[in-house]
């Protein structure tokens, strides 16, 4: 009998969605549906239903970072996807944590408002995010609202994933769902400008973890060894078909169907 070959391991910090649809859940269904295994630490437990969210509750700094640390002493960690945070303190906590671990390609969803449209950050949160995450980010995955919130100066997608790859992050991956474009359009953007442009249909509705679909793929994909463009290129097919046999299961947003390709229903 031959050996099953390890799974690449990615270590997960992010909150708790009840849902099921956003948050760590979806982070360990995307990483396991694409071959991975997810090592995960919770950020922040969240009050939220498929409508919105009603309240964030950050876990202690000091038991993330020994819990993450714990994990990272224990298992073959092959690269780092961070979500939702709650708090300046936890910033502050990973911020140390990233800087410990300088080899682990990091994949950064900055998380600042639900798909319901509450606030999840303050603006404090949003600059401790350019100063103490973004200098050990591999990939920024904003969405065009995201992204403009987190350089508010600059007067085009281009020139905003200009200035955050000034502040040190090494890639943005924009996200066009927010744009008002027939298509979603997405873009990828590294320190000599624009490297892809893709194009996919727009889907009716609106949907519950589609950017934590589509980081926590790309964390997935490069942890198994993928290039950035083939990572965000896999990750945005894996994401559109999650979306497009997504679940409608309340009045709320729909749910992503992340094991669309063995859904018999």
């Amino acid at each position: 009998m031959s050996s099953i070959p390890n799974p690449a391991v990615t270590l997960v910090l992010a909150g708790h969605d009840p849902s099921g649809g956003a948050g760590i859940q979806a982070d360990i269904e995307t990483i396991r549906a694409l071959g991975g295994y997810a090592a995960t630490v919770i950020t922040a437990t969240t009050t939220q239903d498929t409508h919105n969210v009603q309240g964030i509750h950050p876990v202690n700094a000091n038991d993330l970072i020994t819990q993450a640390r714990m994990m990272l002493d224990d298992l073959p960690i092959s690269a780092i996807k961070i979500g939702l945070l709650g708090s300046i303190e936890n910033i502050e906590a990973i911020h140390t944590l990233l800087q410990d671990y300088p080899h682990l390609p990091v994949v950064f969803d900055p998380i600042l408002h639900a798909g319901g449209g509450k606030s999840l950050t303050t603006q404090e949160m949003v600059a401790a995010f350019n100063d103490l995450l973004l200098p050990h980010t591999t990939l920024l995955t904003p969405n065009t609202q995201e992204l403009k919130q987190l350089s508010p100066n600059a007067d085009s997608i281009a020139a905003q994933a200009h200035h955050l790859i000034s502040l040190g992050c090494k890639h943005v991956a924009v996200t066009g769902t927010h744009a008002e474009t027939t298509d979603v359009i997405n873009k990828l953007f590294g320190s000599h400008g624009e490297m892809q442009q893709k194009t996919w249909p727009r889907l009716s509705g609106e949907y519950h973890g589609s950017g934590c679909t589509f980081a926590s793929a790309c964390t997935a994909l490069i942890a198994q060894g993928a290039d950035i463009c083939n990572a965000t290129e896999m990750a945005q097919s894996f994401t559109w078909k999650s979306l497009e046999s997504a679940h409608k299961l309340s009045s709320g947003q729909h749910l992503p169907n992340r094991f669309f390709w063995c859904d018999r229903s």
